[in-house]
This record gives structure tokens, sequence and C-alpha cells, in this order.
């Protein structure tokens, strides 16, 4: 595990930089204290660039020869989506065809205090990129907000989920692996020097996440959960095809064909986010007692009929 070799106990350490990271971008007012808040927000800042090069490095077999060429490269990001870490994860179909409805909320409290905001990230990414990419990034983020229209932006939607569904997610309470996902996610955009590494990340995301939300949203209906609840997962089983197709001819392929050499931080940033999903997945497997899932027969799954 890439965290030994930095020395931290997981869940301690994710915790506090959920903590930290949730502080930082909370709306703030001036202080006296402020030199110290900045003193000990730069001591963190250090420990999740260790953290952050430690994940980089453990996923770098991964990415020896990434092509440089803005076709290839393409190419190879898009096969990201059936080779790539946690790639068709048997515990989404076991999700979609046998889990309970108390584990899919325990799932669900999971995903909900684990999500860092990807409208967010899009705007920290976005900061000076060229215009090609920063326009992409505008009408992505247009559309995470809703297109102007409170009751269809994302992070809304996932909210009235929590309510609608009762669950209470909190960092506390959250597995380290899924606060690892967010806090990858938020120091990757955060971090100029990781810019990049947040565009793959950012695309990964877009290029992958159909499927999996197709699976929760098949979970949802078997177990007769409100239509209302589910419209979350159904938009991003749908719009984060097209949202994948315009990252990569919008933003990767202009910024490799610009810059061959930053094919390389693209592809580790991606494979970055695909490795924590990956732990995540293995963890949820594991907390409801699926130890053996990943010997279950993906075909077997895929043509078992669905049922409560």
């Amino acid at each position: 595990m890439f965290l030994s070799s930095i020395g931290v106990e997981p869940q301690k350490f994710h915790v506090a930089l959920g903590n930290f990271n949730k502080s930082r971008t909370t709306i703030g007012v001036p202080s006296v204290n402020w030199e110290t808040i900045e003193r000990e927000s730069l001591n963190m800042r250090i420990q999740e660039g260790r953290y952050l090069e430690a994940l980089r490095l453990s996923i770098l077999p991964l990415a020896n020869d990434v092509p440089r060429d803005p076709d290839q490269f393409v190419v190879w990001f898009e096969s990201l989506s059936e080779w790539g870490p946690g790639q068709y994860h048997p515990l989404f179909e076991w999700l979609a065809r046998r889990a309970s409805m108390e584990q899919v909320k325990w799932f669900l409290t999971q995903e909900a205090a684990g999500e860092a905001g990807f409208e967010d990230l899009i705007a920290y990414t976005q900061i000076k990129l060229p215009a090609q990419a920063k326009l992409e990034c505008a009408r992505n983020y247009w559309d995470e907000m809703g297109r102007g229209k409170y009751k269809a932006m994302h992070g809304p939607l996932l909210e009235s989920m929590v309510k609608e569904l009762g669950l209470t997610p909190s960092i506390e309470s959250t597995v380290w692996e899924s606060l690892a996902l967010a806090n990858t996610m938020m120091g990757l955009a955060t971090s100029r020097r990781y810019t990049y590494h947040s565009l793959g990340a950012l695309g990964v995301i877009e290029l992958t996440a159909p499927w999996r939300a197709a699976q929760v949203s098949l979970a949802m209906q078997r177990l007769n959960f409100p239509r209302r609840s589910r419209r979350y997962f159904d938009l991003h089983a749908k719009i984060d095809v097209l949202h994948a197709r315009e990252w990569l001819s919008e933003v990767i392929h202009p910024l490799v064909a610009m810059n061959p050499e930053c094919a390389q931080f693209i592809a580790e940033g991606a494979l970055m986010r695909l490795r924590c999903g990956e732990l995540c997945f293995n963890r949820y497997a594991k907390e409801m007692k699926l130890e053996l899932i990943h010997n279950l027969n993906r075909r077997t799954l895929a043509t078992e009929p669905l049922h409560a």
C-alpha cells in the first residue's frame, strides 16, 4: 500500500485531510490568527503532497510508454475504460442485482461523504488554461450547474437524494478509501503543479462513470427507491458519455498537440483516480462481506435476472 511508504495510518490521515479540505474551501472571514492558520495549512499541504507523490509513484508502471502523439494518446486514454484499475468491478452488478436496501443505502452514504464537488474541481483546474480547454471546462461547469436552473444542478441533486433517503454522511464515519477519492481530486485540482493530472482525473471520471451510475440506478429501481432520489445517477449515466467525448476532443487532444510532454501527466492523473476507485470498490465489497466477489463470473451476473 502506497500510504505505508510515507508512514501514515490511512483512516486517521484521510479524516484529517478531509476535514482540512472542508475547512479550506469554506467561506471564511479575516482572523487575527491568520498566520497560525496559514502555518498549519502549509504543514497539511506538505503532508498532502507526500501522499499524492506516493500515489503517483504507485501507478507509474501503468503509465510506461504513454504515446505523445495526440491521436494515439486519445486512443490510449479511451482504452482505460476497459483495462484501467477498477473497471467493471463486480461490486456494481452485485449492487444492481443482489444488494439489500440497507446495503445500497450504506453504499450511497459512503459515496455522498466522498463526493468532492465536480463543479468546484473544474473551477479550480481551469485557471490559466489555454482558451480551447478553458471553454470546454466552462461548458462542463455550466452543465454541472444545471444550465442556470437550481433544480437541475448536480450538487443539489445529490443533496436531495441524501435528504430523501434519510442518509447521514460524515467524514468521520466514512471509510478512508472513499475519503481518498475526494482528497486526491481536491489535491490535484488545487495544486498548480498537478493541473495536467487533474485534467486527466476529471476526464477519466467522465469516461468511466456512466456504467457505474447505471448499475446504481438499477439497484435503486429494483428496491423501489423514489424515482426522484435516482435522478443524480440517471443523469450521470447519460450526460457523462457526451462529456467524455467532448473532454477528449476539446481538452486532452489539443493540450497534447500543444505540449506532447503533458501526455504523461494527464495519464498519471487518470490512473491515480482509477487506482483510488479500485481501492474504494474493494473496501466496499469487504465491508459488505463480499470477500469472494472477485471470484464471481461477470458474465453470469450480467445474465442473471434482477430480483429484490
